[in-house]
């Protein structure tokens, strides 16, 4: 398959087995209820895949270790890459590792800052089968109390929602980056619906089941409801193509932002995004000004 190809499909239709959205389907058809139930354990569960080449200098360069994050009692691993008093954390998507912005990072390291990054329970190198957005928040607020203070967050899809929602709740930063970052969460479980060769029905069902589960809307954890409240200097960078997360979120999110500027992109898709060089400089000079 080729980068094209590659860059018309989700990541979630990229990475399931076949075998998976069968079953996706014939549940649908099946019984809506027993579907959701379905769906809600695979919306959990992040899938993982070998170290792509481009991120093994950083992987092989940076102090890594296992860390508990006690709000959640679930381990994490941390990045700490470069050697300067002044961080910059890196927050991955959903099925992404500490090491998936390594372009971002190396340029970083160039600029005269470290960087710190982390694998999410259930990614990369930390335990776990299953994961959600609460822990990406919980463990940045453990990684702010122990390696901060950070110049700027960089987050990258779920990492950005994260990042929105952890400022909102008192994380402390000077600037924030996110690119590829998704608004609403309930047209993110409609997608992944849709993704899984599911409807939604299926998808109401199964985001009604988690809002129970977990004793809260879901939907507040939405980007524009978080980014309601932020004052601090956002960048928003997004690709006009991506089919992960429509372009719409961006300017969605731009809308409900203070101070913010928005970056569109255009053939660089949602993952291809994060080794651009234009995208690179624009990051490093937004935070470096």
């Amino acid at each position: 398959m080729t980068k094209e190809s590659r860059d018309k499909l989700p990541v979630q239709r990229l990475l399931v087995p076949s075998y998976i959205l069968k079953i996706s389907k014939f549940l649908t058809f099946l019984s809506p209820f027993l579907a959701s139930r379905f769906a809600a354990r695979l919306f959990l569960t992040p899938f993982r895949y070998p170290l792509p080449e481009r991120e093994k200098e950083m992987d092989k360069n940076s102090a890594q270790s296992m860390r508990l994050v006690p709000a959640i009692n679930r381990e994490i691993v941390v990045y700490e890459y470069g050697n300067s008093t002044r961080k910059i954390l890196l927050v991955h998507g959903w099925s992404g590792r500490g090491t998936q912005l390594a372009k971002i990072a190396k340029h970083l390291l160039k600029e005269g800052f470290a960087v710190v990054s982390f694998d999410a329970p259930g990614h990369g190198k930390a335990p776990g089968k299953i994961s959600m957005m609460p822990f990406f928040i919980k463990s940045m607020h453990f990684l702010n109390k122990e390696y901060g203070p950070f110049e700027a967050v960089i987050g990258h899809s779920l990492g950005g929602m994260s990042s929105l929602r952890a400022i909102k709740e008192g994380f402390s930063t000077k600037k924030l980056v996110i690119i590829g970052t998704a608004n609403s969460v309930t047209r993110i479980s409609r997608d992944f619906a849709t993704t899984m060769n599911m409807n939604h029905k299926v998808a109401e069902l199964m985001k009604s089941y988690l809002d129970r589960k977990f004793g809260e809307d879901m939907e507040e954890y939405s980007g524009a409801v978080s980014a309601k409240t932020l004052k601090l200097p956002v960048l928003i960078i997004h690709d006009e193509k991506d089919v992960d997360v429509p372009v719409s979120d961006a300017y969605e999110l731009h809308e409900a932002l203070e101070n913010s500027e928005i970056f569109i992109t255009h053939g660089l898709g949602h993952r291809r995004i994060l080794g651009n060089e234009i995208v690179i400089n624009k990051i490093t000079t937004f935070i470096t000004a």
